[in-house]
Order: structure tokens, then C-alpha cells, then sequence
């Protein structure tokens, strides 16, 4: 089996633009850059303003991108300049892509009129019926596909390769990185642009999870500290890429790595009390996990929390703890992606030997990820 390493990494959130700035602020502590007021009562962690045109240089491919297209493909120009791939279009054109993304972004007044009409409905079900047949253009369908994401970091960066889109949540984030780590692995393939994007400026996301009991209603919190007050999740905004590539490959093209990926695992456990423990101690078993830092993917719920940080007291017994939610939001099919990157940077600067990547889903999924130095 080969040794696989990060080369680049391309991310952005509320914490600005850069793995940098993210280390900085991760390190710093404080509280996350959050907005209480536009989607009051639930706060949100925007993304920082970013200058699409330096990833994005064409307006008319800003243009027909929704908000998690143009974070996705800014990250992706990101990681491909950090790892010296931007402009070697040979390379580009052999490496492969793996994305996780969710749904595309809802068309607010169709979604608004129909709401309201098929309250007053003789038959509800047919109103409905007609209305999305009606009011759904074949286009705004089309522009909502999960898989435009990598069709539009093709188009824009001339990755093209082999492409996979991989949908569920946070789970699908952890097996896009495990998928393109176990095909360099193997021998399979060289190098991968794996990553995920998340807009959480949306009303119908925060409808949707407000739905399920699953976001925090007050002012900001950390993590660890909001299951004693009821619990829940603040979304965020942003997107993380990451170039994987062989150790042999990276150094034939004279690519200095960050950290090595030793190992990652991944799990779907029945959610019943004591579930995410026994998970988590599974999995960091199967992997030899022995960190000196962890960065946690917690979400803040009740219940799942609590058990996680139980777990990580006998899986890192005093290991440095940082968790994601604390820094950048909970960013769904992003937030492995960017456990990931702020692992492999901290090895990459010193600051750690061996690091401990969990990710347990707000509804089901649980994975985890060992990083070693390189």
C-alpha cells in the first residue's frame, strides 16, 4: 500500500480566505465570525467576502453558479495553487475529482406561492401537482444537480479526469476523502481534488433543520458548551478542497506534502443511547489512533455531543481539543474536508505529530480519520 499525503489545500469560510488564516484563528480562540440578525432566531457563520474573480475569472461563470457552486470551485483554484497544479494542464487533465455536495438552492417565491396556494386548495394534491409541473423550469432542475459542482471546477480549473459527486450529508464528505485515499492507496490512481462546498445562507435549509429539532436558537455558544442548554447546531458557510496524491507522485513533480493520511473509517451506526461512543472508540481502534490534538466535527446536539467528548477522553487522554463548530460552523458535506485541512496544517507547522479527525453526523453517520506527519 502506498503512502498518501496532502499537497493543497483550498478553503474558505467565516474565518476568511486560506488554510493560514484558518490556523490563525483556530489557534487565536475567540468567538467565530456570526450573524444573529438576518435569519433571527437562528445564527449563522456567513462566509467571508470573497474576490470570485481570482478563481473565477469569468463573469458568465459567476453568473450561473449558485452560492455553493462559486465557494466550491474558489476553494478548488485555491488547493490546486497550493499544491503547483493551477497551471500544469497535463496534470489537470489526468486528475481525478471527487466532490461531496448536497441539493442545489430552492427557488424562494415558486416555493412561497405554492405554500400559500395549497392552503386554500380544494384538492391539495392536485394543485400540487400542477404547480410543480407548471412552475419548475427544466433549467432551475438542471441548476440544482449536485453533480454541477464538479462540472463547473472542470470547466473553470480543467480538472478532467475521472469525476464522482457523492450525496449525504456529512457522511459523504468523509467517504470522498476515503474513497480517493484508498484508490491512491492501492495503486489504482495518482491524484485527486476531493472537497465539499455548503451554503448555509438559506431559509429553506434552516426550515428544514429547524424542522428536525436540530439548530441552536440563541446567541453564539461553543460546541461543547450547548448541550447543557438544549443543544444544537449553528450552520456555516464555506467550502474545503484538498489535493491527495501518492507520496512517489508528489515527489516526482517536486510537491512538498503537509501531512500523510494513515487511515480513515467510516461507520452508520443505529442511534440509540451509547451509540456514537461505541462508535467512535470502533473506529478509532481500527485506525491505531494515538493523537497528541484532535479536531472535532461536533455538532453542538444534545446527546450525540456529550458522547463523543466522553469518547475522545479515552481515545486522546490530554490531547489538545479543537472543534470545527468553533471556528468556521457546521458546513454538512464540508466538514470532514475541512477537519482534514486544519489537521494536516497543524502537522505541517509543527504544532502536532499525529491528529484525530472525527466527524459524527446531526442524524447518522460517524467517521473518522487519522493524520501522521509526512
Amino acid at each position: 500500500m502506498r503512502d498518501v499525503v496532502v499537497t493543497g489545500i483550498g478553503l474558505v469560510s467565516s474565518a476568511g480566505e486560506g488554510l493560514e488564516a484558518h490556523l490563525t484563528a483556530l489557534l487565536g480562540g475567540g468567538a467565530p465570525n456570526t450573524d444573529a440578525t438576518t435569519f433571527e432566531p437562528f445564527p449563522v457563520h456567513p462566509v467571508a467576502a470573497l474576490e470570485w474573480d481570482r478563481q473565477i475569472p469569468k463573469k458568465s461563470d459567476q453568473r450561473q453558479m449558485e452560492a455553493w457552486q462559486k465557494l466550491g470551485c474558489y476553494a478548488s483554484g485555491l488547493a490546486l495553487d497550493a499544491a503547483g497544479a493551477k497551471e500544469d494542464a497535463a496534470l489537470k487533465s489526468r486528475m481525478q475529482l471527487i466532490v461531496s455536495a448536497g441539493g442545489g438552492e430552492r427557488d424562494y417565491a415558486v416555493d412561497g406561492q405554492i405554500l400559500t396556494g395549497l392552503a386554500k386548495a380544494g384538492n391539495p394534491g392536485v394543485f400540487l401537482n400542477e404547480r410543480l409541473m407548471g412552475d419548475l423550469r427544466p433549467t432551475l432542475f438542471l441548476a440544482q444537480l449536485s453533480n454541477l459542482l464538479a462540472g463547473n471546477i472542470s470547466i473553470v480549473h480543467g480538472v478532467t479526469g475521472a469525476s464522482r459527486t457523492f450525496m449525504g450529508e456529512e457522511s459523504s464528505g468523509v467517504d470522498a476523502i476515503r474513497i480517493a485515499r484508498e484508490r491512491i492507496a492501492s495503486g489504482q490512481d495518482d491524484i485527486f481534488l476531493v472537497g465539499g462546498a455548503y451554503n448555509a445562507e438559506r431559509a429553506d435549509v434552516l426550515l428544514i433543520y429547524e424542522m428536525g429539532g436540530f439548530l441552536w436558537k440563541k446567541p453564539y455558544r461553543p460546541v461543547r458548551e450547548r448541550p447543557a442548554d438544549g443543544g444544537g447546531m449553528i450552520l456555516g458557510s464555506g467550502a474545503c478542497f484538498m489535493v491527495l496524491e501518492s507520496r512517489e507522485h508528489a515527489a516526482s513533480r517536486g510537491a512538498k506534502p503537509l501531512a500523510a493520511i494513515a487511515g480513515i473509517a467510516s461507520d452508520r451506526s443505529r442511534r440509540r443511547a451509547g451509540s456514537i461512543e461505541g462508535a467512535l472508540h470502533a473506529l478509532s481502534k481500527r485506525l491505531g489512533a494515538k493523537p497528541d490534538v484532535v479536531i472535532s466535527g461536533a455538532t453542538g446536539i444534545k446527546g450525540i455531543t456529550d458522547e463523543e467528548q466522553a469518547a475522545l477522553k479515552d481515545i486522546a487522554p490530554g490531547a489538545a481539543v479543537h472543534a470545527t463548530g468553533d471556528l468556521v460552523g457546521h458546513m454538512m458535506e464540508a466538514q470532514a474536508p475541512t477537519g482534514v485541512a486544519l489537521a494536516a496544517g497543524l502537522i505541517a507547522q509543527g504544532k502536532a505529530g499525529e491528529a484525530f479527525v472525527t466527524s459524527v453526523g446531526h442524524w447518522r453517520g460517524e467517521g473518522a480519520i487519522r493524520l501522521t506527519k509526512a
